[in-house]
């Protein structure tokens, strides 16, 4: 194991067997790209070998922090040495930064495949910080290998490698979910897109009610989605989709998230400005809840759910059959709130701006819609939220706010 800061070198030996070997060292200028020149060699006679697990392999040939990683925008790590202890399979390596810089990860071991280790690595990407999760499902030794560039177009170019010895490894049904990208948690891309004050920043969420609410302070002009997954659904009797809800306030956005069952969720947030037509990605939550969660689903909401509509009553997209709801909701520059069900029930507007009235549900399997008319002179009516009646208990009809 070679270890070189900018002016010394270290290396370890493990020599395999018993016996003599000869440790050859060869050098270059850190600017060169010439070959490597020989400088000096060992001889090194091993009594008595080692015993212990192989080392994983190593194409960057040194360990620890590249010898220029200070010009690379790295100031120092939370980990100082080469090898990196994981007593109960996780870890979390923090690097201070002088500028804002992306990075990523590649977890090797013997035992892991590409796919399983995308699920052991969870990156965050800060103005003055680089922080990643990494989660060990064997025992044994790894490679952490961190790749860093600035926000321009450079490519990445290899800053760290750390060795990385796991005592006990984590279940690997605890692994993080797939497909997470390099912006987890707050940071740079949320900035980038007008999002600030964070309620959660750092990326990785675990609730043991099953349901959390993570709010930014959003412009005016920034619309704000989001979606929900999980990698092995069982029992969710509704499309993931359903179980989230993003409310545009004034000033404030708030992701309502409610879980149908345990297990490992991400949650990806999208967002556009008003001058786009697509929602971009801006960064992924990691959402985990080990308790048994069975939260009914939100209202489907439609497009014209936007900016200032709030849902205050009934907070749930399952209604009892044959009972009295109330409804209370906010919906900006609507001339008219009806109910559709079995009847049609017209809302009133209070004072507050709040559409407010009761509606009974009827039997079960009716959808119930929330329609608007946004105009005196318009006809038609349109629909920007549907619930459906029946299939729930009215003590699974908590408040989910």
């Amino acid at each position: 194991m070679m270890t070189v800061s900018e002016n010394s070198m270290a290396i370890k030996v493990t020599p395999p067997t018993q016996g003599l070997f000869d440790l050859m060292i060869f050098a270059r200028h850190t600017d060169s790209q010439g070959p490597y020149n020989w400088v000096c060699s060992y001889q090194i006679q091993c009594l008595e070998p080692r015993t212990g697990e192989e080392l994983p392999e190593n194409p960057f040939h040194f360990w620890g922090l590249h010898q220029k990683v200070r010009d690379f925008g790295i100031k120092e790590s939370s980990h100082k040495e080469e090898l990196l202890i994981a007593p109960r399979g996780t870890l979390l390596l923090t690097l201070h930064t002088s500028r804002p810089l992306l990075a990523m990860y590649e977890l090797v071991n013997k035992d892991l495949d590409a796919a399983l280790s995308k699920k052991c690595l969870v990156a965050q990407a800060e103005e003055d910080k680089l922080s990643c999760h990494v989660l060990c499902p064997f025992q044994g030794y790894y490679r952490l290998s961190m790749f860093v560039k600035d926000l321009g177009g450079n490519p990445f170019r290899n800053a760290a490698n750390f060795l990385v010895h796991c005592l006990k490894p984590v279940n690997q049904n605890e692994l993080f979910p797939s497909g997470l990208s390099i912006h987890c948690g707050s940071g740079i891309s949320t900035r980038d897109h007008g999002l600030s004050n964070p309620s959660h920043s750092s990326p990785i969420i675990t609730t043991k009610l099953g349901k959390c609410n993570v709010t930014f302070h959003i412009p005016p002009d920034v619309e704000l989605t989001a979606s929900l997954s999980k990698d092995k659904v069982i029992n969710a009797k509704y499309p993931l989709e359903r179980y989230v809800l993003v409310t545009h306030l004034r000033t404030k956005v708030s992701v309502c998230v409610v879980l149908p069952e345990a297990g490992i969720y991400k949650m990806g947030l999208f967002g556009r400005s008003k001058d786009d037509k697509d929602f971009v990605h801006i960064c992924d939550y990691v959402i985990r809840c080990f308790s048994s969660p069975s939260w009914p689903p939100f209202p489907r909401a439609y497009s014209l759910w936007r900016r200032g509509c709030v849902l205050l009553e009934p907070r749930t997209g399952l209604l009892q059959e044959h009972s009295w709801v109330r409804f209370r909701v906010k919906v900006p520059k609507a001339s008219q709130v009806v109910i559709l069900g079995e009847e049609k029930t017209v809302l009133q507007q209070t004072l507050n701006m709040v559409w407010e009235g009761d509606v009974f549900t009827g039997a079960p399997g009716t959808q119930v819609k929330l329609a608007t008319k946004f105009s005196e002179h318009c006809s038609s009516l349109e629909v920007i939220l549907a619930f459906e009646v029946g299939g729930v208990s009215p003590a699974s009809l908590g408040c989910l706010e």
